[in-house]
């Protein structure tokens, strides 16, 4: 939920008012057996602050929070500049200040008033020292602004106390009120150092105004000589040959162009009737932001006479940059093909797409009518990638989606389904690099199509541990009379896929793997476990994970590419391959298609007849 700007403080008795930290908002989903920590835009935050995710564990309920991932400098104030710093600062004090709780113990909250929201999250949150609750102040908001005033904090936010929460809304009943102006902008560009100055003189600034990015102002205050290195070397690698506006400023210095894709904070005095910031302050990089959310619908910026559109320029460089093709009567198109994905490898989002359309006819039936997690890597393996399950308003209207009510969330999410070459390369051109389906199939996802034991090894074990691991699941099977088929994940372990045809729903399908993997464990404990929880886990020894039989769990499909470097492919193997030596990074995107051809299919049966799961339980209670 998002709160609205407001001009001034206000005292009313229907109203609390708590601190706005300068900090980065973020989600901590605790309904599952392993938390997620994310962004507003999906971003994990999990590695890059697992001090706070270490904490997770102490939580006693089951919870979905929303709060402020906050740092604090040596004088105990909230510091987004240090925020940004953290990899510099591995002992920053930081707090996660939860003010919010959206789900409770199997139940949504989000319809409670607000105080009510309050009160249970007070009695529900175990405090550490890195998860606190925001505490608010009732009615008078007034003495509170002063008060945070006097703190130097940011400013403050009201909320009306029987709001409910509503997502991705900016409502009036939330409302911000700070005491300065502090605004996203998107960099657009770089002009040259003057004098003795380093790295560029002035950041090119733009937003969005009716679906255009239009320039509005430029910033060359905010800096040190650190963080205009460190921001330097992320620009050039963004550098493009002709502006992002179509309208192109006029500048007193030559500009580099970039990408607008990277959002940064600033501080500003006010902004002019042509929506141009005055006095604008460099504060930060905003990760958690893209840059379409950068947008002002009000500001319309008048078009000056030195100010002259380059339609022709703009027109052949974005020939060079898009192109569209046709895939099962429908139009795709396709952007910055020579984007890279791989650096070390050197491969592209263009070779990314030629390899699915090469292997389509073998991945297509493995993807066919399931809903898909899409796992974007929009700027390659090396920057930042996120889940996506939403499909969101912008998709073309001939990809197939269905909708999935999310217990967690409390409503209906839109998923993508690929049953075509021409949703294969729209996805790819999003960013998916790797594709995620559901083991279960429209109409009926209640019911897997198959059952997946996945060999996930520490980083302790060998992958001939993995290989041992597999052998002695295919000894098990075997002894029951059960056929399964196995694919290396592409990354690190081994997945193992046993057919069910939709018989049996994902209870009786976990527990009939549950049951298959403490066999397993029994043959092999000195170096598998069926501990879930990592804290608990022994570091070095093969998690047999049998939980990825549960409704909307996914694994990286047969055939996919992996988001690791070297561009492995997840594969599968004849039981006879699986030899000490062999490594998962043996099939690649270089060699992956001449080995399909060659040996056709080896996953098709998967989607085959199903097995007699009480005759296998029977034959495995005989053994014993």
């Amino acid at each position: 939920m998002l709160a609205k700007p407001f001009e001034k403080a206000f005292n009313d008795k229907d109203w609390l008012f708590e601190i706005k930290w300068d900090g980065y908002r973020a989600i901590a989903d605790l309904s599952r057996d392993e938390p997620l920590f994310y962004s507003r835009n999906g971003i994990s935050f999990l590695s890059k602050f697992d001090k706070i995710a270490h904490d997770f564990s102490q939580q006693q309920y089951q919870m979905i929070l929303d709060g402020e991932i906050v740092a604090y400098n040596d004088q105990g104030n909230p510091s987004f500049q240090l925020l940004q710093q953290i990899g510099d600062h591995p002992n920053l004090a930081l707090v996660y200040q939860v003010f919010d709780l959206l789900w409770l113990n199997g139940h949504s909250t989000k319809e409670l008033p607000l105080i009510q929201r309050k009160e249970l999250l007070k009695e529900a949150l175990v405090e550490t020292d890195t998860i606190k609750y925001c505490d608010h102040f009732p009615e008078k908001g007034i003495a509170f602004f002063e008060q945070m005033k006097k703190m130097e904090l940011e400013g403050m936010i009201a909320k009306r106390a029987g709001s409910q929460y509503v997502e991705n809304y900016r409502s009036t009943e939330w409302l911000k009120i700070k005491f300065s102006n502090t605004e996203e902008a998107i960099i657009c560009g770089f002009t040259e150092p003057r004098g003795s100055r380093k790295s560029f003189g002035a950041l090119i600034l733009g937003k969005y105004v009716n679906q255009e990015l239009i320039y509005c102002g430029h910033t060359g205050t905010g800096f040190n000589q650190t963080s205009l290195k460190e921001l330097h070397k992320r620009l050039k690698k963004m550098m493009i040959k002709s502006s992002p506006f179509n309208v192109i400023p006029k500048t007193n210095t030559p500009v580099t162009w970039v990408k607008p894709e990277l959002v940064c904070e600033i501080k500003y005095s006010e902004i002019t009737k042509d929506g141009i910031f005055r006095h604008p302050v460099f504060m930060g990089v905003r990760e958690d932001k893209e840059p379409e959310e950068v947008k002002d619908q009000e500001i319309q910026p008048k078009k000056s006479q030195t100010m002259k559109a380059k339609a022709s320029s703009k027109k052949a460089e974005n020939s060079e940059k898009e192109k569209e093709i046709t895939l099962n009567r429908h139009i795709v198109k396709l952007t910055n093909q020579d984007k890279i994905y791989f650096p070390n490898d050197g491969i592209t989002k263009g070779d990314v797409i030629d390899y699915y359309q090469s292997v389509a006819e073998y991945i297509l039936p493995h993807l066919k009518n399931r809903p898909l997690s899409l796992n974007r890597f929009p700027n390659g393996i090396e920057e930042q990638g996120f889940y996506q399950k939403d499909a969101g308003d912008h998709i073309p209207d001939w990809v197939k989606t269905t909708q999935v009510y999310s217990e967690s969330n409390d409503k209906y999410i839109d998923y993508v389904y690929c049953n075509d070459k021409a949703t294969l390369a729209y996805l790819n051109n999003l960013g998916c690099i790797d594709l995620n389906p559901w083991n279960s199939s429209l109409p009926d996802l209640e019911h897997p199509d198959y059952l997946v034991l996945d060999l996930d090894p520490s980083k302790k074990n060998t992958f001939d541990e993995v290989i041992e691991t597999a052998l002695q699941v295919n000894e098990v099977l075997q002894s029951i009379k059960i056929k399964g088929y196995c694919k290396t994940s592409g990354s690190t372990g081994i997945h193992i896929y046993i057919p069910m045809a939709g018989k049996y729903d994902f209870d009786q399908v976990k527990d009939f793997a549950h049951i298959l993997m403490k066999q397993v464990h029994e043959k092999l404990p000195e170096i598998t476990t069926l501990e879930r929880s990592l804290q608990k886990r022994d570091s070095s020894k093969i998690y047999l994970d049998y939980l990825q039989n549960r409704t909307g769990q996914t694994l990286a499909s047969v055939y996919s590419l992996r988001p690791k470097q070297g561009a492995s492919v997840s594969m599968p193997l004849g039981w006879d391959e699986l030899k000490p030596g062999l490594l998962p990074t043996d099939y690649t995107i270089k060699n992956a298609l001449e080995r399909i051809k060659d040996k056709g299919d080896l996953f098709k049966p998967v989607l085959g007849r199903g097995i007699d799961m009480i005759r296998a339980l029977e034959q495995l209670q005989n053994i014993e």
